[in-house]
């Protein structure tokens, strides 16, 4: 579903008028087209199935080792309590059955899952339900930890504070398969 832009500058423009500007002002003319371009982009996922963008998966054999482990998958998506964007970095990890897919497949299966409306909380379960559905795995683990918009900019004003949410699927449920994979996350970073 393509995004209508036109409806957006529409919007924009109203809602420039709403606040009091004047949405024809010099600074503010080309707002409602940057907007909707933004827009465009910011929800680009909404209606794209993410199990197309795992593509076609490969057999997994010994070689593919215990776990798979893809962290700092850059994500932005906007909050859809306030339409305010969210940034942060996702960490997912599967133990591969009998398929295994390229690792670009699992950061563009973020990219579409992000690019909606979205509660941080729901992508989570999102993310680990669509790896556990395209790949079959014998568990899954997803970890985003994000700085939230609408809790920096408006409320409590905490800028600095990000929020970890974790689902995890499988073999990687249990505590001390997903402490281990915990651990692993923390390796390398300052």
């Amino acid at each position: 579903m393509a995004v209508d832009t036109g409806r957006i500058e529409a919007a924009v423009a109203e809602l420039l008028a709403a606040i009091g500007e004047d949405p024809a002002r010099p600074g503010l003319e080309a707002t409602p087209r940057r907007v909707a371009e933004s827009y465009a982009d910011l929800f680009a996922g909404v209606g794209v199935d993410p199990l197309e963008r795992l593509g076609e998966t490969v057999a997994a054999g010994p070689e593919t080792g215990e776990l798979v482990l893809l962290r700092d998958v850059a994500f932005r998506s906007m909050c859809e309590h306030h339409l305010l964007p969210f940034f942060g970095h996702a960490a997912l990890a599967y133990v591969p059955s009998d398929r295994a897919v390229g690792l670009g497949r699992l950061a563009s299966v973020v990219e579409t899952l992000s690019s909606r409306p979205q509660l941080q909380e729901r992508l989570t379960e999102q993310i680990a339900e669509t790896l556990e559905a395209g790949l079959a795995p014998r568990g899954v683990l997803v970890v985003l930890d994000a700085r939230q918009g609408c809790l920096a900019a408006r409320g409590a004003r905490q800028g600095e504070s990000s929020i970890v949410t974790i689902a995890s699927r499988g073999e990687l449920s249990d505590p001390a398969a997903r402490a281990e994979v915990m651990a692993l996350l923390g390796r390398g970073h300052g």
